[in-house]
């Protein structure tokens, strides 16, 4: 059965084979010339090489009819011409007449697609790349495929402060440097020229539009036509008739300003551009560069920082790689290193915002971050369609306190925001005390060491009251320290705890004295002490300055360094020594054991730890700059002057009298002694039940 159905299957396809050979058409026995031509034009066509395809041709000519120009032939036909790079076509109708340019010769088109023998095959096959990849050009960039080629011409806007260049190709600043500041991180360490502060180069800042067309175009694809309007006005344009363009203009005041404006202009293009896309976008990245000699607190305040239109300032992750996609208005986007900023503000609120920020490990680089934003409601019949300032500066707090106010922005920017001052309590003392004194010193002397102790100086008149009375206190207990001794000897253990404090609060409130009275001025103190923490590495105006040893107030003053990298030694206490950080150490803990003496009865344990405490703060501090360890020496001297001071002037003998006066006067039982009394009575009451259940047992 098998064998059956085997032989009946090879018969039914022989059957089928003989069939079809004989209906199959007969070829020629010779084909034509134009047959053959054919052929291998249908050949070429499916490997792309030799000519296009019929679905090309046309594609072809209707790129040419959307995007090319009015044009008359030799022959005096009217068509659309394209001229780009190395080709220059005409379309009449459905036929392309022109030349393009191979190798430095021009071969005709209609000879390219006839084959002609006369022209190499090589040279075929690259006029027919070249005008495949301008028809692909144009049918994805549209009338701007134009302007994919060109030459790269770079532009020069500069005033007293700042020196911008910019490029033909995308049309946007590829370097910005800062005239006034100076570098202070060298990869070479051996290197003694100086050089100036560049905030980005064109390896470093990529910056770019987003067309509102159907299919995104991206200005870092075009080149653009750079005119020169005046000595501080550019315009980058995109001529894409003679009497239409788009572009972009960038101006920069004379004078200190680091403020370019950015316009995006336009003329007569809604005639050309059919478009209902009303977005506008703008694409930012750039790698913060390093420009101080210590890492570690460049890195730790750089980052990524934005404004919510009529909203708060935020900022990304500065320890770690972060990412946040913002659907709120966003006002201005900023990208920050320690000192320095570039700040993008809109005319017009961006509508989203996606926001990445990267940690490099590279040597001269920080961050990695990018912005992808969009502006709204985008009007190609607008001859100023969106605008723009490009902050590109210090982190200086008068100067950006004062962009705020110039800066017509409908609202309040908050670009002093970029300056880290510490927590509400402690900004609020930096913006309202601190920094308006220590510019007003610094506007009439240069030396910031100066600046600093006069600054101090300062400080410690407005604490002076409390600095007085907060001593004045310490006298008083040292006096009663006898007296307390003596409760104690006579109410002992757990048992009378609650007597021994009633007693003691009495002795206190006799002779008007209170333990809290020495804590409480010292703690109204600390909000200054920790906004000064704040304000000096953050103070640009220290950076470079030199004080005595220290060559840079804003860097870390070391006397002894080392390389190498010990584990945590190298990451908490830096590979250095710095010499105002060691002389406020030693200076603590002189100051300390002063304090131990106005103060017998601290314990022995407490002792131990007192002493230990500058000892931590030189591990702290030696990585911070020196302005803030000067400072803090300057404070501790002070404070050490001002306890002898006070020991001159406030004799235990007159304090002794005054106390014993305040004891004859009649005295309101104070809040606290009423609740000792009161917990008191209640635990008696206590025992008292607890004795009489244990009776009943």
């Amino acid at each position: 059965m098998k064998d059956k159905n085997t032989i009946i299957g090879l018969v039914l396809m022989a059957l089928v084979f003989f069939a079809f050979s004989w209906l199959a058409p007969k070829p020629s026995e010779t084909p034509s010339a134009e047959e053959r031509e054919t052929a291998v034009k249908e050949t070429a066509a499916e490997t792309g090489t030799d000519s296009l395809s019929a679905t090309e041709r046309q594609w072809l000519v209707k790129n040419i009819a959307d995007n090319g120009v009015p044009s008359v032939t030799a022959d005096g036909r009217h068509g659309m011409r394209v001229n780009q790079g190395d080709v220059d076509l005409t379309a009449v109708g459905d036929s392309i007449s022109g030349t393009v340019r191979v190798k430095g010769q021009l071969l005709d088109w209609g000879k390219v697609m006839a084959a002609d023998a006369s022209i190499p095959a090589a040279d075929q096959r690259a006029a027919v790349m070249a005008v495949r990849n301008i028809s692909n050009a144009m049918g994805r960039y549209g009338r701007f495929s134009q302007f994919l080629t060109g030459t790269d011409t770079i532009v020069k806007l500069e005033n007293d402060v700042i020196s911008l260049q910019l490029s033909s190709h995308g049309g946007v600043p590829t370097r910005a440097e800062l005239l006034k500041y100076d570098t202070e991180y060298s990869a070479d360490e051996t290197a003694k020229v100086r050089r100036r502060v560049v905030i980005f180069d064109e390896s470093s800042n990529r910056m770019a539009f987003t067309l509102p067309l159907p299919q995104e175009i991206s200005t870092s694809d075009l080149h653009f036509t750079p005119k020169v309007v005046n000595d501080s006005t550019v315009l980058m344009a995109l001529y894409l008739t003679p009497d239409s363009w788009w572009g972009l203009e960038y101006t920069l005041p004379k004078g200190d300003s680091y403020v370019l404006g950015i316009r995006v202009r336009q003329h007569n293009m809604a005639q050309l551009v059919q478009s209902n896309v009303r977005n506008l976008g703008v694409n930012w990245e750039q790698d913060v560069r390093r420009q101080e000699k210590g890492r570690m607190f460049e890195e730790r305040n750089s980052g990524l920082y934005y404004k919510y239109a009529g909203g708060s300032v935020e900022n990304l992750s500065e320890n770690k790689n972060d990412s946040e996609e913002r659907q709120a208005k966003v006002r201005w986007i900023a990208f920050k290193n320690q000192f320095f900023s570039s700040v993008l503000i809109s005319d017009r609120p961006f509508n989203t915002a996606d926001f990445t920020s990267e940690v490099l490990k590279k040597s001269d680089y920080l961050k990695h971050l990018t912005a992808t934003a969009v502006v709204n409601d985008y009007d190609w019949n607008a001859p100023e369609a969106a605008k723009f300032s490009y902050f590109i500066g210090p982190n200086l707090y008068p100067m950006l306190s004062h962009l705020d106010k110039s800066i017509d922005a409908g609202e309040d920017l908050n670009l002093t925001r970029l300056i880290p001052l510490g927590w509400t309590l402690f900004r609020w003392i930096n913006t309202i005390l601190i920094i308006p004194v220590f510019s007003f010193l610094g506007s009439f002397i240069s030396n910031y060491g100066i600046v600093i102790l006069l600054l101090t100086l300062f400080i410690k008149l407005i604490l002076f009251p409390l600095t007085f009375k907060s001593f004045k206190s310490q006298a008083k207990m040292r006096v009663l320290a006898p007296d307390i001794q003596a409760i104690n000897e006579k109410y002992p253990g757990q048992e009378n705890a609650m007597k021994r404090q009633q007693k003691t609060m009495e002795l206190y409130s006799k002779a008007g004295a209170s333990p809290m009275s020495g804590c409480l001025p010292m703690l109204l103190q600390m909000p200054i002490l920790f906004a000064m923490f704040t304000f000096f590495p953050s103070a640009i105006e220290l950076r470079g300055k030199s004080f005595l040893w220290a060559h840079d107030l804003a860097a870390p003053d070391a006397i002894i360094s080392w390389s190498g990298n010990i584990p945590l030694v190298t990451e908490y206490f830096g590979n250095h020594i710095s010499l105002f950080c060691l002389l406020m150490t030693v200076v603590n803990i002189l100051y300390t054991r002063i304090n131990m003496q106005n103060s017998p009865s601290t314990m022995p344990g407490m002792k131990w730890m007192m002493y230990l405490m500058p000892v931590f703060f030189l591990v702290f501090f030696n990585n911070y700059a020196a302005g803030l360890s000067y400072y803090y020496f300057l404070s501790l001297l002070i404070t050490i002057v001002q306890t002898y001071a006070f020991r001159y002037f406030i004799k235990e003998d007159k304090v002794r009298a005054e106390m014993a006066e305040n004891a004859k006067k009649p005295r309101k039982k104070s809040g606290l002694m009423a609740r000792l009394e009161e917990a008191q009575r209640q635990q008696q009451q206590m025992l008292r039940e607890q004795e009489k259940r244990n009776k009943k047992r």
